[in-house]
This record gives C-alpha cells, sequence and structure tokens, in this order.
C-alpha cells in the first residue's frame, strides 16, 4: 500500500503540471507522473525543500535532459513542502 492518498496523488501531479518544467503539460496531462512515486515517498518521509529541489534538479537535468535553472526547481520543492504541510498530509499521510 502506497503511504499516501490519491487526492494527495492528484494534487501533486496537479502542481507538476502547473510547473511544467519542459512545456508539455497542455498536450500530455501525465508527462510527470514518474516523479509522483519519488516525491511523495520523500514528502512523507518528510524531506526538506533542499532535498526535494535537489531531487528535482536531477531529474529535470538528467531525466529530461533540460538546463533546470530555467524551471526554478528549487522554487518548486518550495512550494511542494508548503503545500504538503499546509495540507496536513504529515498527520494524515496514509489513505485511499
Amino acid at each position: 500500500m502506497k503511504p499516501w492518498s490519491a487526492t494527495a496523488q492528484r494534487k501533486l501531479r496537479q502542481l507538476l503540471n502547473e510547473w511544467d518544467p519542459i512545456g508539455v503539460a497542455d498536450l500530455v496531462g501525465d508527462e510527470y507522473d514518474c516523479l509522483l512515486a519519488p516525491l511523495l515517498g520523500r514528502l512523507c518521509r518528510g524531506a526538506d525543500g533542499t532535498e526535494i529541489g535537489a531531487y528535482l534538479r536531477t531529474e529535470v537535468e538528467d531525466h529530461f535532459g533540460l538546463d533546470p535553472s530555467a524551471s526554478r526547481p528549487e522554487a518548486m520543492a518550495a512550494r511542494l513542502t508548503a503545500w504538503w504541510t499546509s495540507a496536513g498530509h504529515r498527520d494524515d499521510a496514509v489513505g485511499a
């Protein structure tokens, strides 16, 4: 069982599509699904913005083959950690 809810997964997909570092979210709604489990796993473990930012930077550069500076992965990491905390997922990580 995954330690996060379907709602959290949908919201994270939405946030990643809004960020859209490669500019295809309007055409391919699941382009960033490869990031969902790794990010949710890190967030469930309590990873901070620095760890999330480093992960995003590596993925943008190594997986997607882009210069990560244009996508501002650290800013996205701050947004993700703020969302995770404000939504109370640390207290209710396990769900349907």
